[in-house]
């Protein structure tokens, strides 16, 4: 009989770290999350423990993995800084790069059985129009655009390359998230939650790939139990107009769906939206480089993670409507 499974969380009290903390409670694991030191146990189940600490610190890393002797050790990192910026700056630089090459020392230094990396598709080099978009053989920052996506592609190159070196690593490529258990950090809950509550009284033409919180929590505990080391897997949705995710939001919180900018007009509005935002200390969503994200190529294929992982993604309108219902349920 084979050693009792380990999980280690990063970014457990994220959107998607929390969700995966879901999926494991109660489980035949041992789970342990990663917080930061301002940060609360979101989940609560008896075989989770959870520890404060950063990736950028060594001393965290270690006893993350203190203890750990009895058991396989599986590692989910998802701890990241998303932007919706065009620009790298030095945070998203040192989260998102350097603290994944702390995790990928860390779990040389500690043997792991297994690290699954979260990337993003948004790394992955876009293909013109029509075509789909599959799991690349190599990713640079070069051929990223925004800094968000240049700094996962550059983190998952590192994670690919220490694969080829010997490490037990994986990538899964995530579309954009949506689903409950958030209040609007994430960006595309952040959209249902303005409009829930009046505050985007158009939206704009243009989509994007969304998917499921609790599929990629599931995909990501597949590629721990069953990917092939040194492969990468998406983990998509399907493509959603932001018109069609608000009517279907409209349809269970009884307003009215937006309006449409065309997206050439939107872009000239960009700078009196990030002025109104400024002024209500509120965070953007429609910026400059979010705005070509909707306009960009997001066929993607999860085939690969069908077949092999055994994924799946839920139909889009269970998500909309399960995270309206917790969005309400959590307000009360």
């Amino acid at each position: 009989m084979g050693q009792r499974p380990l999980y280690i969380v990063t970014g457990s009290a994220g959107h998607l770290g929390s969700t995966i903390l879901r999926a494991l409670g109660g489980q035949d694991c041992a789970v342990r999350g990663l917080l930061l030191p301002n940060q609360s146990p979101t989940v609560i189940a008896p075989n989770i423990s959870y520890l404060h600490g950063d990736i950028l610190e060594g001393d965290s890393l270690r006893e993350l993995f203190r203890n750990t002797g009895d058991y396989e050790i599986r590692v989910i990192h998802t701890a990241a800084i998303v932007s919706i910026e065009r620009e790298v700056t030095p945070i998203l630089q040192r989260v998102n790069v350097d603290g994944t090459r702390n995790i990928i020392e860390a779990c040389r230094e500690h043997k792991t059985g297994r690290l699954v990396y979260v990337s993003s598709v948004h790394a992955i080099p876009e293909l013109p129009a029509g075509q789909v978009i599959r799991e690349p053989d190599a990713l640079s920052p070069d051929l990223a655009v925004g800094g968000y996506a240049k700094t996962k592609a550059e983190a998952s190159q590192l994670v690919l390359d220490a694969a080829a070196e010997g490490l037990d690593a994986i990538v899964v490529f995530p579309s954009g998230i949506l689903g409950p258990y958030d209040e609007g950090t994430n960006h595309l809950v952040q959209l249902i939650v303005d409009y829930m509550h009046g505050r985007m009284p158009v939206c704009v033409t243009g989509g994007y790939d969304v998917v499921d919180v609790r599929d990629i929590a599931d995909g990501c505990v597949r590629a721990a139990q069953f990917g092939r080391k040194g492969e990468s897997y998406i983990l998509n949705g399907r493509y959603a107009p932001i018109q069609e995710l608000l009517a279907m939001t409209a349809s269970h919180c009884g307003r009215r769906p937006p309006p449409a900018l065309p997206l050439w007009l939107a872009h000239l509005a960009v700078p009196f939206a990030a002025g109104y935002a400024w002024l209500r200390h509120e965070r953007p969503i429609f910026t400059s480089y979010s705005l070509q994200t909707l306009a960009s190529n997001s066929l993607f294929s999860s085939a690969k993670a069908q077949d092999e992982l055994g994924y799946h993604a839920r139909d889009l309108a269970d998500t909309v409507r399960d995270t309206v219902r917790w969005l309400e349920e959590s307000s009360r």
